[in-house]
């Protein structure tokens, strides 16, 4: 079987060299150390995305969840020693993996078999590999990788998100035509501002300005009622999830819509991280509202958020004294500080009134 087309010119495998490599100490000048972090960074993170799809790939065949550390680990560890005996670097083999699965395999043993017979085949089988033409294992390329296309999501791709559709198709056409990893950095780059971009227009509608009791966010009755009490004077700036950069506008332009009052309360009992971005947002709404002659007072902070509030020196406009840990709390003092407030304006009109009158 092996001398079939034996006197046709095809491309076959041809010699594998037999034998283990030797390692190779690795010798560079110190001008190549850009080139070798920045190209070493592309192969990298391309690897990375390379084994973790033939990965979602398997989990997808086989109904089963991967460990994505673990793969990537095993992944470096295997790259380490391969450029140190002077080999390429390799990622997650997605036509293998699909064959492995193809034709029955179920644990990890399947690929550790397909190893073996592979260091078999270097060591001491190379012969029996070399009359194999190319166009066999192009033919079992094209069958593997037509089956690893889900064809049922590409035909209602486009229904399914449009934007996801384009995504993927500008990716198909940068690898085929431009290069994989421009492709992959322009793919990856894209998705992410689309999905920012969503996020942000999802927590921007968790920025609320109350000042009585609208129902906008959920209050127990002696909040409500706390916040009836005080006639509108009490702004509660209530926010909720990641305050992440996107959300930066939202607090802008709720601040500046704000109602004239005497007392802004900034809750954050439901925000469990505070971006830099949405940092400075607050901060300049405080900063406005106590130069305005507002008391602020800040209710729920996290150990986490309140770090972040202290890095910007909020307490230059909030004293420790008006932080809160409960919104009943500082409903309570803000309250107090508006029947002051009003007491106050009371006496001082009646002193301006009587020494008019004198």
């Amino acid at each position: 079987s092996l001398t079939i087309f034996s006197d046709v010119e095809i491309r076959r495998i041809g010699e594998i060299p037999v034998g283990l490599p030797t390692l190779q100490i690795p010798t560079f000048t110190p001008s190549e150390i850009t080139t070798m972090i920045i190209d070493g960074a592309m192969l990298g993170i391309l690897g990375c995305i390379d084994t973790l799809l033939t990965a979602v790939i398997a989990d997808s065949l086989t109904r089963t969840e991967h460990k994505s550390n673990k793969e990537l680990i095993g992944q470096g560890i295997g790259n380490l020693i391969s450029g140190l005996c002077g080999g390429l670097p390799g990622a997650g083999a997605t036509m293998g993996t699909v064959v492995n699965i193809q034709t029955g395999a179920k644990t990890a043993l399947s690929g550790l078999t397909r190893a073996l017979i592979l260091l078999i085949v270097v060591l001491w089988a190379a012969g029996l590999t070399q009359p194999i033409p190319m166009a066999v294992l192009a033919g079992i390329a094209l069958k593997v990788g037509i089956d690893i296309l889900d064809w049922s999501f590409l035909k209602r791709a486009h229904k399914v998100s449009l934007k996801g559709t384009l995504i993927m198709y500008g990716v198909l056409f940068l690898t085929v035509f431009v290069d994989l990893i421009v492709a992959v950095g322009v793919g990856v780059f894209i998705a992410n501002i689309l999905t920012i971009d969503r996020l942000s227009e999802l927590q921007s509608q968790e920025v609320k300005t109350i000042s009585d009791n609208d129902d906008a966010i959920v209050l127990n009755d002696e909040e409500k009622q706390l916040l009836d009490q005080a006639n509108g004077r009490i702004v509660l700036f209530y926010l909720s999830g990641p305050m992440i950069f996107g959300v930066s506008k939202a607090i802008a332009r709720e601040h500046l819509a704000m109602a004239d009052s005497d007392v802004l309360i900034v809750d954050l009992s439901d925000v469990p991280m505070l971006g830099i971005t949405a940092s400075l947002a607050i901060e300049n709404a405080i900063k406005d509202a106590s130069e305005q002659g507002r008391d602020v007072l800040i209710v729920g902070a996290s150990a986490k958020v309140k770090r972040r509030l202290d890095k910007f020196e909020i307490s230059r406009f909030v004293p420790e004294h008006y932080m809160f840990l409960t919104r009943v709390e500082a409903l309570r003092q803000g309250v107090s500080l508006v029947d002051f407030k009003a007491t106050s304006a009371n006496v001082s009109g009646v002193s301006a009134y009587t020494e008019s009158y004198e």
